[in-house]
Formats: C-alpha cells, structure tokens, sequence
C-alpha cells in the first residue's frame, strides 16, 4: 500500500504540476471550446497539487520508517 501512495503521490504531482505551470491544460481547454472553465484552473489544480505532494510524503515517511 506504501508503493501505492508514493507512485499515485509522484504521478499525481507531475501531472498537476504540468497543468499549473504550463499552458498546456488552457490550450487543450480553449481547443476543445472549454475555455470557460479556465478561471476555475487554479481552485481545481493547487489543492490537488497540494493533495498529491502530501500523498507522496507521507508514503515515503511510512516507507523510510518501515525500512529501519
């Protein structure tokens, strides 16, 4: 379950990462005609952010942790 938590953690964080820091989401998003949603980005994409980058703490907390 640990390994769980730091892939989904790590995967999650890139992904998110990607969105917030790139144009990409928005250029996909006015593509597909979508472009209302683009004030809405950052309620959406920082907290994930912020709920992957915990994931992905705690996960490789227990796994230090078990490992001693």
């Amino acid at each position: 379950m640990r390994k769980q938590w730091v892939k989904i953690g790590a995967i999650g964080t890139v992904i998110s990462a990607i969105c917030c820091f790139t144009p990409l989401l928005v250029v996909a998003l006015s593509a597909l005609g979508m472009s209302l949603f683009i004030g809405y980005l950052d309620v959406v994409l920082f907290p994930a952010m912020g709920l992957f980058i915990t994931l992905l703490l705690i996960g490789l907390i227990k796994k230090r942790g078990n490992s001693n």
